[in-house]
């Protein structure tokens, strides 16, 4: 449903209940979304089914299912439920107004989101279906644009095909309710819906929200629904952090699909990680149908939950990685043999040819530096460059003392040798005299 903010038209009410109507939020299959306001002034997101569905009785029956699912679900996950009135000639509800942009609409204006924003969405989304389903809920239309970006967070709206846990999602023989790309398979095939129905439309707009597009392609509602029973979703440009979780979530069959609290918390911890820039450095999924089949992916999940993986330095992480499936990943611990594995002497390995990061009694490994060196601590880095900047203070001192001692010394004996020449020649008059009265002395002595 687009919810942006369109003028009234002619054929609009402007009055429903208590709530005036000031504008077109948007319109979907059940009917009209107006944005009303009540005496107070509270803002509301006023749903009026349309006129020629107000005589359908399966059409009432949905507008009561969501009216009943809105208040059944506790939690901020969704809009707070203000009014209703199911017995009016145009049955109508009203929800709290969600002010901001849906998923859909974000990504197709600035471009697909970041890893750490997708993990955040996604964690808070997880959290708000375990609302959802511990109510006995099943949303059954979760997708981009049933998702509002509020400033608190993300709110799922339009419940309108929401259903009871364990109904069937077929309204007539051979029609399936939902949106084509991101129905789950079991709904496709008209079996009972379960919370990870939901799960599977999750990981589904995980995927949209990372790449800016559907896991499925695109194509008509046949050709989509095809892909979704009987092909694999193509994440290229999903992020190696989030990449096995999302595949995990669109995983065939509902028993293997991880549960919403186990995505609430593998989300909240790769946001957190992402937002550090320590984002988990993945190997590129196979696409090869022998390496699928050898581990389901519940088991592969799993594995990864319980593993907390090394990451290569120098390698700044990005929105998506920088690795595409079909790449090879460089080697970035010692001891790993050719085909990726550590022998077991070293530690646990695991599918996919990456060593265990923990050694020890728990400690985590120290993160490889690519060189085959281990990375310097920077606080004995700190405490040496301390030593090497005192030490050469007090070489500079000493220098500096030396030569001031140095300086008197050698003036004092300049000035002692000018004044030995001064006394020299005020001396040598009188020894030419005395050699003048010798040499006149002898004379005489010879006359």
């Amino acid at each position: 449903m687009d919810m942006a903010m369109m003028r009234l038209r002619r054929e609009d009410p402007r009055v429903v209940g208590s709530f005036r109507i000031h504008r077109r939020l948007g319109a979907g299959g059940m009917g009209v979304v107006y944005l009303g306001s009540d005496k107070r002034g509270q803002r509301v997101a006023l749903k009026v089914i349309r006129p020629d569905l107000a005589e359908d009785q399966e059409f009432r029956s949905r507008f009561a299912r969501e009216v009943s699912a809105a208040r059944r679900i506790r939690g901020g996950c969704t809009a707070r439920l203000v009014a209703a009135d199911l017995e009016a000639e145009r049955p109508w509800f009203a929800t709290q107004y969600v002010p901001g942009p849906s998923l859909h609409d974000k990504v197709a204006e600035e471009g697909p989101l970041a890893a750490a924003e997708v993990a955040t969405v996604g964690a808070a989304l997880s959290e708000g279906l375990v609302a959802v389903h511990e109510a006995g809920v099943v949303h059954r239309d979760l997708k981009p644009s049933n998702i509002l970006l509020s400033p608190k967070g993300p709110r799922i709206i339009d419940f309108g095909i929401a259903w009871a846990t364990g109904a069937s999602t077929l309204t007539h023989v051979g029609t399936a309710v939902g949106s084509p790309g991101f129905l789950a398979p079991e709904q496709v095939r008209g079996a009972a819906v379960t919370p990870a129905t939901d799960v599977f439309s999750l990981g589904a707009t995980l995927a949209y929200a990372a790449t800016g597009d559907s896991p499925f392609g695109h194509g008509s509602s046949e050709v989509m629904l095809y892909r979704v029973v009987h092909e694999e979703p193509l994440l290229h440009g999903v992020p190696d952090a989030l990449a096995p979780l999302v595949r995990a979530c669109l995983a065939k069959d509902p028993e293997e699909r991880p549960s919403t609290l186990q995505l609430s918390l593998r989300l909240k911890e790769i946001a957190a990680r992402e937002a550090q820039g320590l984002g988990d450095v993945r190997p590129p999924a196979q696409r090869g149908g022998a390496d699928r089949s050898s581990a389901r992916p519940t088991e592969q999940y799993a594995e990864q939950r319980t593993e907390r993986r090394p990451q290569g330095a120098g390698a700044p992480p990005s929105r998506g990685s920088g690795r595409r499936p079909g790449t090879r990943p460089a080697a970035t611990q010692r001891g790993t043999t050719r085909s990726g594995t550590t022998p077991r002497a070293t530690g646990t390995t695991r599918t996919g040819g990456r060593p265990a990061p923990r050694s020890g009694a728990g400690r985590p490994a120290p993160r490889n530096t690519g060189t085959g060196l281990r990375p310097a601590n920077p606080r004995l880095l700190r405490q040496r460059l301390f030593v090497f900047v005192v030490v050469t203070l007090l070489v500079a001192l000493g220098i500096a003392a030396a030569q001031g001692c140095q300086g008197p010394a050698r003036g004092l004996d300049d000035g002692s040798v000018r004044k030995d020449r001064r006394q020299e020649q005020s001396y040598a008059p009188s020894r030419e005299g005395l050699s003048a009265v010798r040499y006149g002395s002898g004379q005489s002595r010879a006359g």
